[in-house]
């Protein structure tokens, strides 16, 4: 039970770090968006009056000291947000495994004061800062009994050390967080390559051999197999039965007679078979080589992953992540474990940073036993769906060997394109087919529908449309309302009893006008399904859409650039326009992802006396070393000030301190290659929203025929803090804004403060929400059907 001290919100602000020293060290192999943890973890202490320093050269650093322990201001950090890699350097260090340099290390911490400790690394980085950690009042002891080094008080008055750790690995090879900071980065780079080896693998029927790391974790494999629809992938957790040789070369040649004219193989670096023993890239080539005379190439994508800029899903976790760690800093105790921030579906949370490791290490333990299963269950759930997902959509079974059900299935497109789309309709066409329905794809939406434009679609059919952007069947955003008779008459024709539609807030509206429809029309009496697709995000019932990250990378690359012409010319001010109706979701996550100066929205009304407090901000900053400003504004964020006002009050207010000018980002949000997330989220979103179709069809097959006509079955299927949640459109009704077409509470705007903070404003940020300390969960396999992504 919740005692009433529970209920008091919890302001970042009121939490004081006067008298704090803040230790920042990154550390083992680096990982793009590294320095976005840096960067928040050094503002949000200056904030709360804590001093910060950079430990330089990871551990070594700690122990050489010297220059390598330095304070750090507020523009130390500007401009690396950006920056691939990390800033403050990373080394291995030997001699921080031995107690001496465990003493030296202590020693150097003690001469500055720092007692807090935030370590930005992998797996060993952070079981060694626990041991520190636990030797620290010992370390102390030592160096006081030398005499010549410290005195008894310092004894006591640095008698704690609090340690909070951040997950940096492109691996994602950590148990307790869905996502380590730079996965996403790498999945960047390898699906870079892969698009662009597709084109040429295209020309010469080849078969392409692609070695990506991950010497203990196939998550990298999985991913990227998932999301460019490799015909096999080779991981370390879930190795190949007896006899693989024979079923793989099977499958190629298969996929080579249906008229496939490339193939694709990704091997985890540390891929192994059943008796533990290595399949490497070579062995896989020279097999495809002997047995089928295939031309085969091996590409290994090496340190490429490691490199480049960090995408904007990894600059917001990382940001939101090193906030968290300066939070769970301030709030330690001496009876606080050390802990790890993590992530876990969209939330934040804390987590005991040894509980992780063990887990960690649980799962190599099992995978060097052969305990195949339980290694893929210890990994977490949202590895085992990639997993599940990937074996339902690539290898599709013989005729002979598939369920009849008789029932068929249409899927459309509704409202604008968005990256993604293509791939949801991919997952949703073989699932379908799977399970054994007849698949139809309706062309142009619920336009095309009521002209007939509908036809079979077959497994083959949507091959190789994962990583297509826009929306191959076409979309349109007509609402069904005025073709009801027609529609009605082409469900009746083609027997259609289920629908699947892919959409953003016209799907909604869609969806909702056919369930008000039922009373007149039977042929509406079936199970619907939405998935939420569009770049704006505003869809009630799901705080991500896909097609929305894509936009924010395009976002962020383009601020990127900006930043770096304004940064050249100096005293610059650029003013952005991003697109998102009445959401300010693009423009305030594409703010926090480019490190801009403020963000105009809709959601959060301002007036004059807000944008005079703007261009005065920027005229203090322009007195600093940083030279230039960014400003995004959401299309529709308020009629009068317009792109073009915000743009001559600050070229006016500005005369003679900074100049001005304005971009209007327009519709390159919509278009482009779908980013990996939004390829995996439509895949895994769309199969399970399938999945459901099944189950409700079964559910209301009377006598012959289907009839549903109750509230839960016509459902949106989104992603709600934790989990994905089927919810009825009827219920979604009282959320939802329909006059400026937005959810009437919406997650994000939580993080608004954070991007303000960051920008140097003072500001309230509720924190209520972060704070406890949570437990590693074993899930159980139950939960794996549940709703994890």
């Amino acid at each position: 039970p919740h005692s009433a001290m529970d209920h008091q919100p919890k302001f970042f602000e009121n939490l004081s770090g006067t008298g704090k020293a803040i230790g920042v060290l990154t550390s083992g192999g680096d990982a793009q968006g590294m320095n976005a943890a840096v960067r928040a973890v050094v503002r949000m202490g200056i904030y709360v009056k804590a001093k910060v320093y950079f430990v330089y050269e990871g551990y070594q650093g700690m122990v050489d000291g010297g220059d390598n322990i330095v304070e750090v201001s507020w523009e130390s950090v500007s401009s690396i947000l950006q920056v691939g890699g990390t800033v403050i350097g990373s080394a291995r260090c030997k001699s921080f495994r031995t107690r001496e340099g465990r003493l030296q290390a202590a020693y150097n911490l003690v001469q500055r004061g720092i007692t807090n400790l935030c370590v930005i690394g992998g797996d060993g980085s952070l079981t060694g800062a626990n041991l520190f950690r636990e030797e620290w009042s010992g370390l102390l002891e030592e160096l006081a009994q030398k005499g010549k080094f410290i005195d008894e008080e310092a004894v006591k008055k640095y008698a704690y050390l609090n340690i909070v750790g951040m997950v940096g690995s492109i691996d994602n090879d950590f148990c307790g967080t869905d996502m380590t900071i730079g996965t996403d980065s790498a999945l960047h780079r390898i699906i870079e390559v892969v698009d662009a080896i597709m084109t040429t693998a295209q020309s010469h029927q080849r078969t392409f051999v692609l070695e990506v790391m991950g010497r203990h974790c196939g998550y990298l494999a999985l991913v990227s197999a998932l999301a460019c629809g490799a015909d096999w992938v080779f991981i370390p957790e879930y190795p190949p039965e007896e006899g693989w040789e024979d079923s793989m070369c099977v499958k190629l040649s298969e996929n080579r007679a249906r008229k496939k004219r490339l193939n694709i193989i990704i091997v985890a670096e540390g891929a192994i078979d059943c008796h533990n023993k290595p399949i490497t890239s070579e062995k896989v080539k020279d097999l495809v080589v002997q047995r089928l005379g295939f031309d085969t190439r091996v590409t290994i994508l090496g340190h490429v992953q490691r490199g480049g800029t960090p995408s904007a899903f990894d600059r917001i976790l990382a940001s939101r992540m090193g906030v968290e760690a300066v939070l769970a800093l301030l709030e330690a105790t001496p009876a606080t474990p050390a802990c790890v921030v993590s992530l876990s579906g969209n939330q934040a949370v804390r987590l005991p940073l040894m509980e992780c490791v063990q887990m960690t290490q649980e799962v190599q333990k099992a995978m060097d036993e052969g305990r195949f299963v339980e290694a893929v269950r210890l990994r977490g759930r949202s590895f085992e769906n990639n997993l599940n997902t990937y074996k339902l959509l690539s290898q599709k079974k013989p005729d002979a060997e598939l369920p009849k059900t008789n029932f068929n299935v249409a899927v459309l497109n509704v409202g604008a394109p968005a990256a993604g789309m293509n791939a949801a309709v991919r997952a949703a066409v073989r699932v379908g087919i799977t399970e054994g329905h007849k698949m139809f794809a309706v062309i142009d939406g619920f336009e095309g529908f009521a002209r007939g434009k509908i036809k079979e679609i077959s497994w083959g059919d949507v091959g190789g449309w994962t990583g297509q952007g826009g929306s191959i069947l076409g979309t349109k955003r007509t609402l069904p309302a005025k073709y009801l008779e027609k529609i009605a008459d082409q469900m009746r024709t083609n027997s259609i009893n289920a629908l699947m539609v892919i959409g953003g807030f016209e799907a909604y509206l869609g969806l909702l006008e056919l369930s008000a429809a039922r009373e007149k029309y039977d042929e509406f009496c079936v199970p619907m399904v939405m998935v939420p697709a569009t770049v704006s995000n505003n869809v009630p019932g799901s705080d991500f859409s896909i097609g929305a990250d894509t936009a924010l990378n395009t976002i962020t690359d383009t601020c990127d650039r900006i930043k770096q012409s304004a940064s050249g010319t100096k005293r610059r001010v650029f003013i952005i326009e991003t697109m998102g109706g009445y959401c300010g979701y693009l423009a305030n996550m594409g703010a926090l992802a480019a490190g801009a100066d403020a963000a105009y929205i809709f959601e959060e009304q301002f007036d004059i006396r807000e944008l005079q407090a703007n261009v005065e901000h920027l005229t203090e900053k322009m007195k600093t070393s940083i030279q230039r400003g960014l400003v995004l504004r959401n299309e529709n964020c308020n009629e009068n000030y317009t792109t073009d006002f915000i743009y001559q009050l600050y070229s006016e207010e500005g005369k003679g301190v900074f100049d001005c000018r304005k971009n209007v980002l327009g519709h390159m949000q919509q278009g482009g290659a779908p980013s990996p997330f939004d390829r995996n989220f439509g895949t895994k979103i769309s199969a399970k929203a399938m999945q459901w179709i099944s189950k409700k069809l079964k559910e209301t097959y009377r006598k012959g025929k289907v009839f549903a006509n109750t509230d839960d079955s016509v459902c949106l299927l989104g992603m709600r803090r934790r989990n994905l949640v089927f919810q009825p459109v009827a219920e979604l009704k009282n959320e939802t804004d329909f006059v400026h077409r937005i959810p009437r509470e919406q997650w994000w705007l939580k993080l608004r403060p954070l991007m303000k903070i960051l920008a140097k404003y003072k500001t309230s940020y509720d924190v209520s929400d972060s704070g406890q300390l949570e437990h590693v969960a074993m899930h159980s396999p139950k939960e794996a059907e549940t709703g994890a992504i």
